[in-house]
């Protein structure tokens, strides 16, 4: 299993923290074309092998998540329903200050009514539980060699961990190998081991959510199971002790008390707020709009960065996968294909491909009474852009190194409904 634990942790470490967005979720409808298209593609593909390497897994990652935030972008700026440039004419919200909440507009302008503005005030931050341990000496052993248990309760179950002691062990190990025990359960906390400036170590315990329900004392809790043994290693290790209690976020909106169990919350289902900090008395952040310029340019610097950011990926394994040439050369024509109207609205195409944006020559033409015809080739742009990033997303493997083995009998193929795509038998380990 030692290939697909290798995908997996790449792909955990690198995108798991990104957050989804309402573009992430798809109809049946839209899924089962999805599933069609890649049935059709490998129905008609030629057989051929995959060089097994940890670039290959990584290589065709990058490629589905670059070619995601494409479409996702691309998604968010096809809302607007009238209008060639209205597309780009999408909202923004912004914060008055943004150290202590900042704001994403997640409505449309159809939800707009009457004021377009509001004032919060952070009070307090939503804070998660934390159990911290006893600190102890790293290189010795506080307990002796033996088996112990614990039970951990939850607001929804109760498990129970049992942990064994050998000689060998030492304070430090017993710590890291009880964390490894509580992430690998995914129960909703994460645990690491810390060390103060001493050198002592203690194991560290936190709940991944945050606030807590009237009537509820804590998120988890953790007790020893009736035994002298376990008793002891619980109370040697101090991981029953909660050092941080769970707390709802409290502010005023528009100078009424609310209050939300987390720190990101949204409001009159418009705007999507984060909390960073507390406010300073009496000084509220007001959150508004940018203008319609500053909307505009930002909402295009967002489609170029994603542009450029499969380039980039591209070019990262330009050492190692031949076959990225093609996807650079994929994705590069499409700006080329428009470099003339594109540079001529600010948007300033490299010999590689790669936009940069003039703002002031963007500002002017957004801005001047042309604007909805500069926009059109803006629009042109990315219906190209969202096409070739729905092909390389349908099928990845095209852009990374391969033998081919034999080409397929043209029109008498047979669909073969459990190999969907060679992507998906490669992250199954070496089953492709």
């Amino acid at each position: 299993m030692a290939a697909i634990n290798t995908a997996y942790n790449y792909y955990l470490s690198t995108y798991a923290k990104q957050s989804a967005s309402r573009y992430d979720s798809h109809k049946k409808s839209e899924l089962r074309n999805i599933y069609n298209k890649i049935v059709k593609i490998n129905k008609d593909s030629p057989l051929y092998k995959i060089r097994h390497t940890e670039d290959v897994q990584k290589f065709a990652i990058d490629i589905k998540e670059s070619t995601r935030a494409i479409k996702n972008v691309v998604a968010s700026l096809s809302d607007a329903e009238e209008g060639i440039g209205n597309a780009f004419h999408k909202k923004i919200a912004i914060s008055s200050q943004e150290d202590v909440v900042s704001a994403d507009y997640i409505g449309n302008s159809h939800d707009l009514d009457g004021e377009e503005t509001f004032r919060i005030e952070v009070k307090e931050l939503a804070a998660s539980q934390i159990n911290l341990g006893n600190y102890l000496d790293k290189n010795r052993l506080n307990l002796k060699p033996g088996t112990y248990a614990f039970d951990l309760e939850n607001s929804n179950s109760s498990y129970e961990f049992q942990f064994s002691i050998h000689p060998e062990d030492t304070n430090y190990s017993v710590q890291n190998k009880l964390a490894n025990l509580i992430s690998n359960a995914d129960i909703g906390l994460r645990t690491s081991v810390v060390e103060d400036s001493t050198g002592l170590s203690a194991l560290q315990i936190e709940s991944v959510s945050t606030g807590i329900s009237d009537g509820e004392n804590y998120l988890f809790s953790i007790s020893p199971q009736v035994n002298h043994d376990s008793i002891a290693a619980v109370e040697a290790l101090g991981i029953d002790h909660t050092s941080q209690m769970a707390q709802n976020s409290l502010f005023l909106l528009n100078g009424m008390e609310r209050t939300s169990f987390s720190n990101t919350f949204t409001v009159n289902n418009m705007f999507e707020l984060t909390l960073h900090g507390i406010s300073e008395e009496n000084n509220p952040a007001i959150i508004g709009f940018k203008t319609n310029a500053d909307a505009m340019a930002d909402n295009i610097q967002t489609l170029v960065d994603s542009y450029n950011s499969i380039l980039h990926t591209a070019d990262k394994y330009n050492g190692l996968q031949q076959q990225s040439a093609k996807l650079y050369q994929d994705m590069s024509s499409t700006a080329f294909t428009f470099q003339d109207s594109l540079e001529s609205i600010g948007l300033l195409v490299d010999g590689n491909g790669e936009i940069s944006i003039d703002k002031g020559l963007l500002t002017e033409a957004v801005s001047d009474g042309n604007a909805e015809e500069h926009l059109t080739v803006l629009n042109n742009f990315k219906d190209l852009l969202n096409t070739k990033a729905n092909n390389a997303s349908l099928d990845p493997m095209k852009y990374v190194d391969k033998i081919l083995v034999t080409y397929k009998r043209p029109g008498k193929n047979l669909v073969t409904p459990y190999v969907t795509s060679i992507y998906s038998g490669m992250m199954m380990d070496r089953y492709c």
